[in-house]
């Protein structure tokens, strides 16, 4: 007997159909073809367990399992689910009259309990255009597969439910979401929020101007001075993601299977924060099985490079052509995948190897020399590359410099009000911007952020308009354009 059932393959952010042919004859061995890699083949293990456990017998037969289109590679468990409801329908187990309608994805437990899978809001997208009925997944996947609307998602615990429900024994309600209510009452909802921040008004004033243009952005200071602290805060006074935007940044989370638990759509920009030992792969993609990378997690977000001058310079050479083409192709010898990674880049460095120079306290402990030696180490973030001028920089220092717009800026760690401390010089430091808080007072708000906007109408033809990945410059007369 004859069976088809349907699920979907995910590379990159693709999706392509799986159609899933089993055919049962006489005979004891099992097949399975359709450049399937190991975790599918490793399948015939987990259906097995799930059936018997489930009170199924598997059948003693000949089956040949084929994986239409049979030259696209098909990796992971999520055709599980898909392959053992097959297996049933040919068995007569389960009613065949409607499997055209469904599309199926989820990994089996050997006790039959359905385990998330990657990319499920991506099917979900291919599930409709392909005009399914109704999409069958996980329950842990229900919530980011419900944000597309027009069809039917249902959330399945077992593959008993997903029998159950096939065969007509037992009603399932599909899950529905209102979107546009979550997206917009979780856009202002920050955890570090910038508001939070006092005094240091002229790195606020610098700060805020590149996040209103969308510029590259380099803080030089010494410790403690509130770098880090300030570029976690950035993404609270972005402009607002559009439905459009967190769509897309949605996407490519769910297919790095990076969206918490029980989560539908990103509202909010991304930030990420990579260790400065991150390896080329992991920064912008890769893999035998290739995955996202930070600079495409970051997308339409902030990319931080904490401590600019510890990361390995060949990493940083990568950086060049995503900032300037806003997206990384990967290739590998039988396909290629493009993932998007439009970026705001942070980062920050200290101004010598000790961070202290130019500090009032403590005084700095390296000579003169040294910070020379630490500052051309600054200026070379990469492989020396000699540009038209003649100047021996790199090829990202460059672009920083020439080709993108940047915003770089020094300021010193704040102290205590009171006498300005002895010590060193300020090198042109005046003692207000020294200052922790200036003397307003503290129910004055510091800085305006979204948490005091008015909010997007959450219907209308407006809502859904597409809007441009880049990040919008507001203009001087818009009531978000404050100075904090």
């Amino acid at each position: 007997m004859l069976v088809k059932t349907y699920s979907a393959a995910v590379n990159g952010l693709e999706v392509t159909t799986v159609t899933v042919e089993i055919s049962l004859t006489r005979g004891i061995m099992f097949h399975l073809s359709g450049l399937a890699d190991t975790a599918v083949k490793e399948s015939h293990d987990r259906i097995v367990a799930a059936l018997l456990n489930n009170g199924y017998k598997f059948p003693v037969a000949d089956i040949t399992v084929n994986m239409a289109p049979a030259d696209l590679r098909k990796e992971g468990s999520g055709y599980d689910l898909p392959l053992a409801i097959g297996i049933l329908a040919a068995m007569e187990k389960v009613e065949t009259e409607n499997l055209d309608k469904y599309m199926f994805v989820g990994e089996l437990g050997l006790d039959g309990r359905l385990q998330p899978v990657r990319g499920a809001l991506p099917i979900a997208i291919r599930a409709r255009k392909e005009q399914f009925k109704a999409l069958i997944v996980p329950r842990q996947n229900i919530r980011e597969a419900a944000v597309v609307n027009n069809i039917d998602v249902y959330g399945m615990d077992s593959l008993a439910d997903v029998i159950a429900f096939i065969n007509g024994t037992a009603e399932f309600e599909p899950t529905r979401i209102d979107t546009r209510r979550e997206f917009y009452e979780q856009q202002s909802n920050f955890d570090l929020d910038f508001a939070d921040v006092r005094g240091q008004e002229n790195v606020k004033r610098a700060m805020e101007v590149a996040a209103a243009g969308g510029h590259n952005m380099v803080m030089i200071g010494p410790p403690g001075s509130g770098k880090s602290m300030m570029a976690k805060r950035l993404p609270s006074i972005l402009p607002p993601l559009s439905l459009a935007e967190s769509l897309e940044t949605t996407q490519i989370h769910s297919v790095a299977g990076k969206l918490g638990k029980g989560m539908s759509l990103i509202s909010q920009r991304p930030f990420r924060s990579p260790h400065h030992t991150i390896s080329q792969v992991a920064l912008v993609g890769g893999g035998m099985n290739p995955q996202p990378g930070e600079i495409s997690l970051a997308h339409n977000g902030v990319l931080f490079a904490d401590e600019l001058p510890e990361f390995n310079k060949a990493t940083l050479e990568v950086l060049r052509q995503p900032l300037e083409d806003r997206k990384i192709t990967i290739a590998r010898s039988k396909y290629t995948i493009e993932y998007p990674c439009s970026f705001m880049f942070v980062a920050s460095m200290n101004p010598c190897p000790c961070g202290y120079f130019n500090d009032p306290t403590p005084l700095c402990l390296h000579p003169r020399s040294d910070t020379a030696i630490y500052e051309q180490d600054q200026r070379s973030a990469s492989r020396p590359h000699r540009h038209p001028g003649g100047n021996h920089s790199s090829a990202l220092q460059g672009y920083l410099q020439g080709t993108a717009r940047r915003t770089e800026f020094c300021h010193p760690r704040p102290c205590h009000q009171g006498a300005p401390p002895s010590g060193r010089a300020f090198q042109g430091y005046s003692w207000r911007i020294l200052q922790r808080t200036d003397d307003r007072a503290h129910d004055t708000p510091v800085c305006r952020t979204r948490r005091d906007r008015h909010q997007p109408p959450a219907h209308g033809d407006g809502a859904s308009e597409f809007v441009s990945p880049c990040i919008q410059p507001y203009s001087e007369s818009s009531p978000y354009h404050r100075r904090p």
